[in-house]
Parts: structure tokens; C-alpha cells; sequence
């Protein structure tokens, strides 16, 4: 079928969890673009949802009453608390360091943070932080200048509480190049070291595979050559787990292995089929691939279902599944579920499912478009795929 001619469509859950990504106090620009949307989409499910259309409660009420009027000064300040909320969660180390650091990460975020807001929770005032501003761009070195380590500093320690701890002093090195400051590899290494800036280490975590069934099992095609030519070539998929104190919250995620970006995802309170089938679905609506794409998994019975397979054959794709009990079949999913729950998981108690999945959206969105990975030539998956298309399209015209 044409790309041309069929229209996007979108999981109910997909629409549901924009708008409330929306709601909480994001910008529709930003979320588009988190989630890979049109803006145009977003705001039509935002406007929907105003109306109880989005989830079918009813039409466009005739007038705004009172109680209206202020069910929507309740559902603005709501939103600006959870806005609060979010910048303390990121910004949680950088609340331990002095206030250039916090500047830094005002300065970082302010595309997606009000200022003054940010400002607030940070517990730094508005006109400090644009007297930082300021000075930073006036004292700003050429390229033969430097910084001093107190700089530095304040910009590692800004990095390192956006990052969630995760960089080591390599992708430290990487980062601060991708931001315009020249320093050494040995400086940043000296820096950490000195003042306690660590990468989060790995941690084993147990993710668990129910094989026992008697459904048919596809063969494995991929045999652990997980390096396609382009995007859209080969998709891995698995599910994982969370805990939080209302039960089990399960997450399915499709990567694409070429740049290593999750393309689709589910969170459901069960592991039924239908968990891998709408992380497939979304995957599906976003990339629109040609037929031929093999998507590769392990054997659990949610892969193996029938609903899963028929979805697969619908969509033009064929099935690849590791060898029982051997997670070197499909190591990079396995690698990333280990960096998220290193990341933004372990050691973390959540009250609710809502606030683990919140955890684990703003992790994946980092992932896509920020992480550095040190096979993609320290590009975040994202960054590899668009030059990767740069490229294609050079080499066209």
C-alpha cells in the first residue's frame, strides 16, 4: 500500500497519553515532537479532549458556565504543579550546586520550561539568572580561550543532572564538544573524579520470558547480526516490568536497530498479546515501513500469539525469534532495558503506575533525542538517523 495514500492513525492510548503529556504542562511543540506527531495532530486531540470528544463523553457544551470556568483555573494550576513537579525531579542534582549550575540548567531548558518558573523551583531569582546570561555571553572565550574549572564545573554539573548520571567522563568529553566548550579528555576525567561526578554503574535485571507454550516459533533470521543498512530494516522488541505500589506495570518497546531509537511502545497492568500488539501498532503508524522488515523478538507466548503474527503478516513483516533462554539473541533490547532501569528506575519507589510510566516516557524521550551512544559515534539516535537521510539526500541530487 502507498504511504500516499493512507492516512496516520493512532492508538487511543497514543492520543490519550499526548494530550495528557500536554496537560501536565508541556508545550504541544514540544510533545510533538518527543512523540513524532504532527503539531496539527496534537492540537486537534488537545481541543478534542477539551470537549470530551477525544474519549467520546459528548459535544461542545453551548456556553461556559461558572463551574466550568473554574474546573479550567483548577486544571491550569494543576498543570503548573506538575510542571514544578517535573523540574525538581530533572533537576534534583543540580539543586545541591551552587547557582551557576543552576543557572546552567535553566539556560538549557528554557525551550521547555517557563524561565520564570523554572527559576522558582530552582530557588534562584529571574534577574540573577539573566545577569548570568549576561555575563556568560560577554566573557564567553574564542576558540583558543578556556574556562576556568569553576565553569566547567557548572556546566558538568548541569549535563550530569540532565543526563539522569548516566555519562561517564567520555560521553561527558563528547557532550561538552557538542556544546561548543573545547576541553580536554583529561580535564573532564579530572573534573568528575575530584568532585564525585559518577556514572550511574549497571546493574542485572531480571526480565522474564514465558516459553512454555506450544504456539508455533518463528526461526531466527537475524542470527545476532544486528547492524541493518538503513532504518526500517530490523525492529526488536520485548516487555519488562516495573513495580509500584498499585501492582505491575508492564512496558513493551519496539527499537529500531539501525539507530537504536524506540520507535513504539506500550505501558499496560497486564501482559496480555495486545501489549506487544499496540507497541507494534504505534511503531507501524509512525515509520510506515516497506514489506520485508523483520521484526525480531524472544519466544514468550505474547510474540508467538496468533494476534501478534496475524498483525505481522498484516503489515508486510516476518518474524525472527532468538534461540530459548539465550539473551545474547537479542542483546540490544537487553542493553536497554538495562540502561533505563539504571537510569531512571533503580532505587526509585513509585506510589503509582501513572507515576512510573511518567518516569519511563521522560527517560525514552532523553533516550531518542539526547543520549549519546558511543556505537552511533556519540550521536543520539535521532541525530544518526536525520544524517543519516541528510546523506541519502545528497547523494540523490
Amino acid at each position: 500500500m502507498s504511504t500516499k495514500q493512507v492516512r496516520a492513525q493512532y492508538t487511543q492510548e497514543y492520543k490519550l497519553e499526548a494530550v495528557r503529556q500536554v496537560k501536565a504542562g508541556q508545550s504541544i511543540a514540544v510533545v510533538a515532537k518527543v512523540l513524532g506527531i504532527p503539531k496539527a495532530s496534537l492540537g486537534n486531540w488537545v481541543r478534542q479532549d477539551a470537549k470530551g470528544a477525544l474519549s467520546g463523553a459528548g459535544d461542545t457544551p453551548a456556553s461556559v458556565t461558572a463551574e466550568q470556568m473554574e474546573l479550567a483555573r483548577l486544571r491550569a494550576e494543576n498543570a503548573r504543579l506538575r510542571m514544578e513537579r517535573d523540574i525538581a525531579k530533572k533537576a534534583g542534582g543540580v539543586l545541591r550546586a551552587g547557582h551557576a549550575a543552576r543557572y546552567a540548567w535553566i539556560h538549557k531548558m528554557r525551550r521547555q520550561y517557563p524561565v520564570s518558573v523554572a527559576c522558582e523551583v530552582l530557588q534562584v531569582s529571574a534577574s540573577g539568572y539573566f545577569s548570568w546570561r549576561r555575563r556568560r555571553q560577554s566573557d564567553r572565550p574564542g576558540p583558543a580561550g578556556s574556562y576556568s574549572d569553576e565553569a566547567l564545573l557548572a556546566h558538568m554539573r548541569a549535563i550530569h543532572a540532565e543526563v539522569k548520571g548516566e555519562y561517564g567522563w567520555p560521553r561527558m568529553h563528547k557532550e561538552l564538544l557538542a556544546r561548543g566548550i573545547r576541553i580536554g579528555k583529561e580535564r573532564v576525567r579530572r573534573l568528575m573524579q575530584q568532585h564525585g561526578l559518577r556514572a550511574r554503574t549497571k546493574r542485572k535485571f531480571v526480565v522474564t520470558t514465558d516459553s512454555r507454550h506450544s504456539l508455533p516459533v518463528a526461526p531466527d533470521l537475524v542470527q545476532r547480526r544486528f547492524i541493518p543498512e538503513a532504518p526500517n530494516q530490523l525492529w526488536s522488541g520485548d516487555i519488562t516490568y516495573i513495580a509500584t505500589d498499585e501492582g505491575w506495570v508492564y512496558l513493551a518497546a519496539v527499537i529500531d536497530l539501525f539507530s537504536r531509537q524506540v520507535v513504539g511502545w506500550s505501558m499496560q497492568p497486564h501482559m496480555h498479546a495486545s501489549l506487544v500488539k499496540e507497541a507494534l501498532a504505534m511503531a507501524w503508524w509512525r515509520r510506515r515501513p516497506a514489506a520485508g522488515l523483520i521484526f525480531h523478538s524472544d519466544r514468550g507466548s505474547q510474540y508467538c500469539s496468533h494476534e501478534f503474527q496475524d498483525a505481522l503478516k498484516s503489515w508486510g513483516m516476518r518474524s525472527s525469534m532468538s534461540r530459548k533462554g539465550n539473551c545474547w539473541d537479542n542483546a540490544p533490547t537487553e542493553s536497554f532495558w538495562g540502561r533505563l532501569k539504571t537510569a531512571s528506575l533503580y532505587g526509585r519507589k513509585f506510589a503509582t503506575r501513572r507515576e512510573a510510566m511518567d518516569a519511563v516516557l521522560d527517560w525514552m524521550a532523553f533516550y531518542n533525542h539526547r543520549r549519546l551512544h558511543s556505537s552511533l559515534g556519540y550521536l543520539s539516535p535521532m541525530q544518526y538517523e536525520q544524517r543519516w537521510h541528510a546523506a541519502q539526500r545528497k547523494k540523490a541530487a
